[in-house]
């Protein structure tokens, strides 16, 4: 069985955000992979561990190598790289774009990815990619069994769950509670140095920048006004109220 795992790198969450120009300023940032994307690649090898099957790691952008070698460190067998000038400033369709390309190309049975990232929040681009290789999509996976030439998956829905089962090739993106990622070994991370990882450019998967010309463009980033201090009232409680609703309708303005 042929795995293959969408890895996007992102800022460490506990990094302090910095802007300048209207860009975030990366600079002195650790990288980390996704963390819903932990969970995709540790399911990977859980099903690859049981089923003899293979792992690749695909992902897209510049210096991602460290991330790619991270997941290798896990378990996954190798990497695959798109980079390219005119990815910069891909969108969610771009990216897309390019993954569903490139995979396009590849043998695989299941395609698995974190549900969003956890930079942009758009949980886009898995979704994107299904649909670019017309294969079912599968959301929000909390279990997830593979057998028969299906994948049976239980997912998250609002006020509960579901179970849905599709065929392979499929697309399944991953949640928290579908399993613990494994920390990387000493042996792991010495073998994932000799570990393969290919890099191609747009040309080598038959794309050219227009394919991936970003549709949505962002005018600014900024950080959120810094929240006023709050009032405590210390009246007794028949005076304090008078206030607070006086407080929330003159300068709240929300009654």
């Amino acid at each position: 069985m042929k795995i293959l795992v969408l890895l996007k790198q992102v800022f460490d969450t506990e990094a302090a955000i910095k802007i300048a120009n209207g860009k975030i300023n990366s600079d002195g940032i650790t990288q980390i992979i996704n963390p819903y994307d932990e969970f995709a690649i540790e399911e990977a090898l859980k099903i690859a561990e049981a089923n003899k099957g293979e792992v690749t790691v695909v992902s897209v952008g510049s210096a991602v190598e460290q991330t790619v070698r991270q997941a290798l460190a896990m378990g996954a067998n190798k990497g695959y790289v798109i980079e390219d000038a005119a990815l910069a400033d891909a969108d969610e369709y771009g990216v897309a774009a390019a993954l569903a390309k490139a995979i396009g190309g590849m043998e695989y049975d299941l395609v698995l990815a974190g549900w969003r990232a956890i930079d942009d929040g758009s949980a886009q681009v898995a979704s994107r990619v299904a649909q670019g290789l017309n294969v079912p999509l599968v959301n929000l996976a909390i279990k997830l069994e593979v057998a028969g030439g299906k994948a049976t998956a239980t997912t998250e829905i609002d006020g509960g769950t579901a179970i849905i089962e599709v065929p392979l090739p499929a697309v399944v993106t991953c949640q928290k509670g579908l399993n613990e990622p494994r920390y990387p070994s000493m042996k792991g991370i010495m073998q994932a140095k000799k570990k393969k990882i290919d890099k191609v450019d747009l040309g080598a998967i038959g794309l050219d920048a227009a394919a991936v010309a970003a549709k949505v463009k962002t005018l600014n980033i900024y950080m959120p006004e810094a929240r006023a201090a709050g009032k405590v009232i210390t009246e007794e409680p028949a005076v304090a109220a008078s206030q607070v609703a006086k407080l929330l309708r003159e300068e709240a303005k929300v009654i």
